[in-house]
Order: C-alpha cells, then sequence, then structure tokens
C-alpha cells in the first residue's frame, strides 16, 4: 500500500464527471491505497478523483476518529432517494485543506452500491453519514463543496481559501 497525492482545488480533475467502474474491473490496490490515504490525511471520506483516478469510486469510514476503524467502500453508488428534510452542516475537503463552508443537504438518503467485493447493497443512511456520502457522491459528477455557494459566498470563500493557499506556499 502507499499514499496517494490528494489533488487540490481548483485542479479541473476535480469538475470532471467521473465514468462507472467496468463489471469485474480489479480495485483493490486502488481501494488499498485510498483507505491509506484517507486515514492519514486525516479524512472521514475520499472519492477517486480527489487522488486523479475520474471512475465513480469513494472510500469512506465516519467512525473511525471516535472508535475502530469501519471503512465503507461504495463502487458506481447511486442515490436513490432523499429526504425532503434538509440541515446545514460545515464542510471540509481534503482537496480544499484548511477550509469549512457551509452546505445544506437531505438528512437522510437511500444509497445502492457495490462494494470492493463487487456485491451489491442498499442502505438508508442518516446523520454524518448521510452527509458524508452526499459530499463524496458530489465529487464523483464533478462538484465541490464551493458549488452549493451563492456566488457571493462561493467568491469569498474561494479568494479566501487561495490566499491561504499562497501565504502557506
Amino acid at each position: 500500500m502507499s499514499l496517494l497525492p490528494i489533488v487540490k482545488w481548483p485542479d479541473p480533475r476535480l469538475t470532471a464527471i467521473c465514468a462507472p467502474v467496468a463489471e469485474g474491473e480489479d480495485l483493490s490496490g486502488l481501494i488499498a491505497n485510498m483507505l491509506e490515504t484517507m486515514y492519514d490525511a486525516p479524512g472521514r471520506g475520499l472519492a477517486a478523483p480527489q487522488v486523479g483516478v475520474l471512475k465513480r469510486l469513494f472510500v469512506m469510514d465516519v467512525d473511525w476518529k471516535d472508535g475502530a476503524r469501519n471503512p465503507i467502500v461504495m463502487v458506481n453508488p447511486d442515490i436513490l432517494w432523499r429526504a425532503t428534510e434538509t440541515a446545514e452542516g460545515e464542510e471540509g475537503c481534503l482537496s480544499i485543506p484548511g477550509l469549512t463552508t457551509p452546505v445544506t443537504r437531505p438528512t437522510e438518503i437511500r444509497v445502492r452500491w457495490y462494494d470492493a467485493e463487487n456485491t451489491v447493497n442498499e442502505q438508508c443512511f442518516d446523520g454524518f453519514a448521510a452527509r458524508c456520502i452526499q459530499h463524496e457522491y458530489d465529487h464523483l459528477d464533478g462538484r465541490v463543496t464551493f458549488d452549493h455557494l451563492s456566488p457571493e459566498m462561493r467568491h469569498t470563500a474561494q479568494q479566501h481559501y487561495l490566499s491561504q493557499k499562497e501565504a502557506n506556499a
């Protein structure tokens, strides 16, 4: 296993719509490396485009910072249903380090996906897990947290991030 470089905004790969993973495609090495990279970052989710791979795949583990590791691998996920109830929450992103932005999302979702063993799964998620899945799913569709902001808030957040990045260079 090895750590992968995390793509940083405004890299154009973060705005690309990812291709579905082909049936039978061996992702074991990529998945292992993505999990190692996510835990090292340290993050709770990491999508393939964030490591430069434009495939519909992400890994997440919303519990590991508070207990044992419990990773979930989602290959070709599909959000089947979203609750009408929404909540705003501050979200950070490994591709936009050092910045959180307010994002409003449905509080509950139902997802169908394939796991690392190519088994189909379907489950409802709520709370932070639902938020994390939606955040990572956005990456597969070329969206980042900035895309959830009003034009004025987006401009301010982007300028703040770029000035932070410049100051740390």
